[in-house]
């Protein structure tokens, strides 16, 4: 049986005024609203954004290294190819957002929700996540290579030719995912909740001759 755990949802108040991105001396933005905006070309490391929240704002050609998200809405936006690696991100919902190809390597994530996000070809090299939930996205050939994975949830997910090498499954529900093809160990699939037809497959990696 899968363990139970609640998330942290963003901590933020019923109302936030307003305002319009721009990176000044002071790279520390508290209690906005930014949308209906692009952000380009930008390059900063070390933003911090603290009970925001982002709608409909493309950002484009975007590095934010190191980025500290806390208690931060994203919602109707495009992060396409965004580097946020190495970032903190903590009680952080991405809703019905385009993320392809984001990267989010040696980054950690604690209490954050992605729902119904198109996140193929995104990156969590080497990150760190506890109390993750991913629910109806589509992640095809997402890379966890090497991540270290507590409290994870993938609710009927995408998930064709991820990687989750030296990325331990164990306790981690994957049965209602859809996947032809995973490059995993086996060893790291060890306690892997899978559906009867998802053994299956697996048990073709192993070498094993399924008899119909």
């Amino acid at each position: 049986m899968t363990k139970k755990y609640t998330l942290q949802q963003p901590k933020l108040p019923h109302e936030l005024p307003e305002e319009t991105f721009s990176i000044s001396d002071d790279p520390f933005f508290k209690g906005i609203t930014i949308k209906d905006c692009s952000i380009t070309g930008e390059e900063m490391n070390r933003l911090a954004f603290d009970q925001v929240i982002f709608k409909n704002v493309l950002f484009e050609e975007v590095v934010f290294r190191d980025i500290e998200l806390t208690d931060v809405i994203f919602t109707h936006c495009d992060l396409s190819n965004a580097d946020f690696s190495g970032g903190i991100i903590h009680r952080v919902e991405f809703r019905e957002s385009k993320m392809l190809g984001i990267d989010l390597s040696e980054a950690t994530l604690g209490n954050v929700m992605f729902t119904t996000c198109h996140a193929n070809l995104s990156s969590f090299r080497f990150a760190r996540l506890k109390q993750v939930l991913f629910q109806e996205c589509s992640m095809d050939a997402s890379d966890f290579y090497e991540c270290a994975l507590k409290n994870i949830q993938f609710q009927q997910c995408h998930l064709n030719e991820a990687t989750f090498a030296n990325a331990p499954l164990n306790g981690i529900d994957l049965s209602t995912c859809k996947f032809e093809r995973l490059n995993i160990t086996i060893n790291d699939l060890e306690g892997c909740i899978v559906s009867a037809d998802q053994a299956i497959g697996f048990a073709r990696l192993l070498g094993l001759r399924i008899k119909e």
